[in-house]
């Protein structure tokens, strides 16, 4: 088959890594990006890292509002499955290029595959929740990284075509943690040591726009008992710099980590703090306790199995739960590693 992958996001780009490897095997595959991340290092610097091939088509869309950059990819995807005319349009997760690529696909009939679907936060307010919902439900083949994915699919009466495969991030995971750990000098270069500090992500529009929410989790990160190492996205500079926020002198902000490194510095940290999905799963996945600044999550089996916690933007429960640890039993939730092979097989039997 023809397969016309959709790509935009740094989350996408670990996800993509082993499945276009699996696809490329026995299927033809056509890789889009978007540009819905274009900064290097939230783009090339994956692509170089995890041996990515060079994406067909770079749409280069950049920033804008969520209905300018949804409705610019979708024409321009809608574009390119008219000239490569795929089987079938893959996507991933739950950003705009997830809901463009999907929406472009279903309104030309084109089958829809959607990995990593039925992840629920129950949060329309975030734009996630809308697209991982709209997606799903335009979606013919649907690859659940868990049973809870599953039976979230079930109870919106969406069985055909589900598929319970485990999660690609382990598979990303498992193929590169040894390889970050031969080539990564990110401790070094930062002076820090294993489980000597913190490491911190924020991006997500409830608490980068939100000046109050965004002071709180800066002064959060000044109480605590070990440096803070910061990889900042260049949205969330912007608005520090908007609002006239500086961070303390034990917080580190630095540039967005190329995965490598970033996998390094999760590996070592005392806990993350962080509002982004896929890191609370790696976090799990690499037995780092989490602290989520967020009042939901769409990965639910983390908090059922004490490695994560909500706290929102209330300085004392990030500075409590972030000095008390965690952690707690530890399971296979999320897959064997293999979850790329059988999204490759499942797609090789599909007759559309």
């Amino acid at each position: 088959m023809k397969v016309l992958s959709v790509v935009g996001a740094r989350p996408q780009f670990i996800k993509c890594a082993p499945v276009s490897r699996e696809l490329r095997e026995v299927h033809e595959e056509v890789l889009v990006h978007t540009g819905q991340h274009y900064d290097y290092g939230l783009s090339e610097v994956f692509f170089r890292d995890l041996g990515i091939p060079e994406p067909d088509y770079h749409l280069d869309i950049g920033s804008g509002s969520h209905g300018v950059q949804t409705g610019r990819m979708l024409a321009a995807v809608e574009e390119v499955i008219a000239r490569e005319e795929p089987d079938l349009v893959l996507v991933y997760g739950d950003t705009n290029s997830t809901l463009a690529g999907a929406l472009a696909a279903a309104k030309v009939h084109v089958p829809v595959v959607h990995v990593e679907a039925g992840l629920r936060s129950f949060d329309r307010r975030m734009p996630e929740e809308v697209n991982r919902v709209l997606t799903d439900h335009c979606s013919d083949l649907l690859f659940c990284p868990t049973a809870t994915a599953v039976a979230n699919l079930a109870a919106e009466g969406v069985t055909a075509g589900v598929h319970l495969t485990g999660d690609v991030m382990v598979d990303a995971l498992r193929e590169n943690m040894t390889l970050a750990e031969e080539r990564s000098t990110a401790l070094t270069d930062l002076g820090l040591s294993r489980k000597g500090y913190y490491l911190a992500t924020v991006h997500r529009a409830g608490n980068t726009d939100d000046p109050t929410a965004l002071g709180a989790i800066l002064e959060a990160f000044s109480r605590l008992n070990a440096p803070v190492v910061f990889p900042a996205h260049p949205r969330t500079r912007k608005m520090l710099g908007m609002y006239g926020l500086e961070p303390a002198e034990n917080v580190s902000v630095v540039e967005p980590l190329p995965y490598f490194d970033m996998l390094t510095l999760l590996a070592g940290a005392q806990a993350v703090l962080t509002d982004s999905g896929g890191v609370q799963k790696e976090a799990y996945i690499l037995k780092v306790p989490c602290v989520t600044l967020r009042e939901n999550t769409e990965w639910v089996e983390t908090l059922e199995d004490g490695w994560n916690v909500l706290v929102g933007a209330d300085p004392d429960r990030i500075v409590a739960e972030a000095e008390r640890g965690g952690g707690g039993r530890h399971s296979a939730r999320f897959g064997d590693g293999h979850a790329a092979e059988r999204i490759a097989a499942i797609i090789r039997e599909y007759e559309p």
